[in-house]
């Protein structure tokens, strides 16, 4: 008996012993296992529109955040190019970034000349900034062909609608040099000089609703919205894959000549990321948007145009593995 219980004393010691020694090892993977991630947004200004686009992705990822141990945050910063260089640097795990903007940073261009961020990846993409060609009805102009001998402001210098016009331009076999009279308005003086007929159109890359585009159409001279071809758009799109097709809804603007959206093309804002930020992180923001799109579309009038679908328009950077996981099981891609 005593011989029993010695023998029982040891090997309690023995293995008793070692399994809470092995309890003890375990646990820090455990607690390591369950750990909450953070994930900050990048955004823009506060009183624009990507500011409150981050602030409801962080709150439905967070939603969940036991569920994916990732809770979301939302940074007011400079914008496109400070968010991008921010993701590069590690300081942001997800920024909005135009599309356009998108496409020079990956490729190297424009502020990043010759240093290409190449692992920069693109998530989906998000409201569209029109190229919108604002004309005077009295002026005759419905088509881009009518802009001949028209006096047309393209933009000042240097600006993103400038820019853009020159591509619609080229596009459309337009020669702004002979073809018309082109004046470099900012944007928001076209509107006045519209109205005071000192010019019969102008271009204004803009998301809708837009407050100079109201005050072109709330004026005494009648306006419309000139579209822009199914065919021009498609060359554009071919030759630029930082653009994209859009409408401009015309319910924003009663009074405007225009009975129904008018077609046109456009940047896209973007959520962008980085290719080092996890797969599982990636995936769990695109799914908690794309399955809160009703609720995701109704965060903003400039929204309204938005489908599933074109949130995969414009974009100019890889896609993300997480995205592309959950655009395949959504069947939004092959």
């Amino acid at each position: 008996m005593r011989t029993g219980a010695v023998l029982a004393i040891v090997a309690f010691l023995l293995f008793g012993c070692k399994g809470e020694q092995q309890a003890t090892v375990e646990a820090p993977d455990a607690q390591k296992s369950a750990a909450m991630r953070f994930a900050t947004i990048g955004t823009g200004g506060v009183t624009g529109v990507y500011y409150p686009t981050g602030g409801a992705i962080s709150k439905m990822v967070n939603k969940k955040a036991k569920e994916y141990r990732l809770r979301a945050t939302v940074e007011s910063t400079g914008g496109s190019v400070f968010n991008v260089n921010a993701i590069m640097t590690g300081d942001l795990e997800f920024g909005i970034v135009q599309s356009d903007r998108q496409y020079q940073a990956y490729h190297g261009r424009a502020d990043w000349d010759g240093n290409p961020q190449q692992r920069l990846r693109a998530v989906f993409s998000i409201h569209p900034e029109s190229v919108t060609l604002v004309a005077a009805v009295d002026s005759g102009i419905q088509t881009l062909a009518e802009l001949r001998d028209k006096t047309v402001s393209i933009g000042n210098p240097g600006s993103g609608q400038r820019g853009n016009a020159g591509d619609l331009f080229e596009a459309a076999g337009i020669d702004p040099e002979n073809d018309f009279r082109a004046e470099g308005l900012k944007a928001a003086e076209s509107a006045g000089m519209l109205q005071d007929e000192r010019i019969d159109a102008y271009f204004y890359t803009v998301g809708h609703p837009n407050g100079s585009v109201k005050e072109a159409v709330a004026g005494a001279r009648k306006v419309r919205f000139v579209p822009v071809d199914e065919a021009t758009v498609a060359k554009l799109t071919a030759r630029f894959p930082y653009y994209a097709p859009s409408l401009i809804p015309v319910e924003f603007y009663p009074g405007v000549a225009n009975e129904a959206d008018v077609p046109t093309f456009g940047v896209k804002a973007t959520l962008c990321t980085s290719a080092d930020v996890p797969e599982d992180v990636v995936y769990a923001v695109t799914k908690e948007v794309f399955e809160n799109f009703d609720e995701f579309k109704g965060l903003h009038p400039a929204y309204k145009v938005l489908t599933k679908k074109s949130m995969l328009q414009g974009l100019s950077a890889p896609l993300h593995p997480g995205a592309e996981r959950y655009f395949k099981e959504a069947g939004l891609m092959e």
